[in-house]
């Protein structure tokens, strides 16, 4: 289902607004989840943490992510997007404050858990919201806009953490962990307000609601008997369960999109998680100065993402996605030549990686949006991100072990295995989703959707979802 005053509504203040407020979720969670590498190492020595200790601490984060993801994206589809939008950024503040009183291990394992949740919850919100109200031509683009936030948000972590590590004493890392709180306070102000997606307003069979909605923040009137008619037609059909998502086509789908997004996110998260020590293994800088090499090359990350966001929307998802996985094995396949190669060529692979990455980034959450329907979206997306934080969780945690057992450069080639399989999963299963509505997108191929949008404008325009 689609609203055309929506898919067709120019671009406005009102999407800016929304694109940044949504965006702020993924900043504040490639924030706090890059700040405990940088804090890892004061931490480390004032708790006398073993790598175990070190390890369940890095991964416990994702796996809250697991959870929140699995649980909180359903909660979404149920209870709305506008409800779940603002709570977990109260939960990241709060949790973010706790930080600096940790004294245990187990306590900063459960502190890291929370936050984990929470962001996990964050995913499918904010990305469904921001996908069901944005105009069909930005929404590759502006989806895209909110993965780049994250890595201005892990950057922006080694930056901050690199600096309190200068200027600082004993007990830094407890007010670096402590600084989330107040970058959630400022998201948590912005997001206050926002109106619920008429999309899923309709999908409840609230049509008065979803008309005054589009009303407040288009300034453009739907005829309430099209939208009432499209909710009736919502009831009329089964609408679609959890379980949708692991049967026929969407079970396709719902690999396609978790698998993709672990294979691009394992070895990152890696890197993210403990830059300076691998920075530190290859020779550039350990302690303080591998913070600084790890901001860098999050800066990298960053670019890379910029051009990627114009072609999505230009030369289409699909080649996108495959070539970027492409490219994205030849430096980590390099890099497994271990301590051995050149700096100058570590580096360029390092770099040549976080560019390349760029693809395969932004649409880890244009994809789960429009591969799915209303009624199940936010679920899908949170049911991708389960699945990607299973490996992202698992590599972080072996990482440490892997880099001590096994060397720098065969942990250099298990991640370019690893992004071997993101690209065949590309190659099988991605599907080409550009210039179409959300409804052409999420409908099972051979099926009518149930909205033309601009496309259709010559339909019949009293069908369910063609407003």
């Amino acid at each position: 289902m689609s609203i055309r005053a929506i898919e067709e509504a120019p671009m406005s203040r009102f999407h800016r607004k929304l694109t940044w407020a949504c965006a702020g979720g993924p900043f504040l969670d490639g924030y706090l989840l890059s700040i405990i590498g940088v804090a890892l190492v004061g931490m480390s020595g004032e708790l006398n943490l073993s790598t175990g200790d070190e390890s369940l601490i890095g991964a416990a984060a994702l796996v809250g992510i697991f959870v929140g993801g699995l649980v909180f994206g359903a909660l979404t589809d149920k209870l709305g997007r506008e409800v779940m939008y603002t709570i977990d950024l109260a939960v990241l503040v709060v949790v973010s404050a706790l930080s600096v009183f940790a004294g245990e291990t187990w306590q900063l394992v459960l502190l890291r858990f929370v936050l984990g949740v929470a962001i996990g919850a964050d995913y499918p919100i904010a990305t469904s919201l921001l996908a069901e109200w944005v105009p069909g031509r930005h929404r590759g683009r502006l989806l895209g806009v909110l993965i780049l936030a994250w890595y201005v948000g892990a950057a922006a972590a080694y930056v901050v953490g690199y600096v309190m590590a200068e200027i600082g004493g004993p007990g830094t890392w407890r007010w670096m962990l402590a600084s989330g709180a107040v970058l959630s306070a400022v998201i948590l102000l912005m997001r206050i307000g926002t109106p619920e997606s008429p999309l899923w307003l309709v999908n409840k069979g609230r049509p008065a609601d979803a008309q005054k909605a589009i009303e407040k923040a288009l300034g453009r009137t739907v005829p309430l008997g099209d939208l009432v008619a499209a909710a009736e037609a919502e009831r009329s059909v089964e609408q679609n369960r959890f379980r949708d998502l692991f049967q026929g086509v969407y079970l396709r789908r719902t690999l396609f999109c978790g698998l993709f997004y672990m294979c691009q996110i394992t070895p990152m998260f890696a890197l993210y998680t403990f830059g300076p020590t691998i920075l530190g293994s290859f020779g550039l800088g350990e302690g303080n100065a591998g913070n600084l090499g790890s901001a860098l090359i999050s800066i990298v990350f960053v670019l890379g993402c910029i051009p990627a966001l114009r072609l999505v929307d230009r030369v289409g998802r699909r080649p996108v996605i495959v070539w970027s996985f492409a490219l994205m094995v030849i430096p980590l396949a390099v890099l497994g030549g271990g301590s051995a190669l050149p700096v100058a060529v570590v580096v360029a692979c390092f770099c040549a990686y976080a560019l390349f990455s760029g693809g395969p980034t932004v649409l880890e959450w244009t994809y789960p949006n429009e591969l799915f329907p209303t009624g199940i979206r936010a679920t899908a997306g949170g049911v991708a991100t389960s699945i990607s934080r299973v490996g992202a969780a698992a590599g972080t945690y072996l990482l440490p072990i892997s880099l001590d057992r096994l060397g720098t450069g065969a942990t250099m080639l298990i991640g370019a295995g690893i992004t071997l399989v993101g690209l065949l999963v590309s190659v099988v299963w991605a599907e080409e989703t550009r210039g179409r509505t959300l409804a052409e997108t999420s409908a099972l191929p051979g099926s009518s959707p149930r909205s033309s949008g601009a496309a259709g404008r010559h339909r019949d325009s009293v069908r369910a979802g063609d407003l």
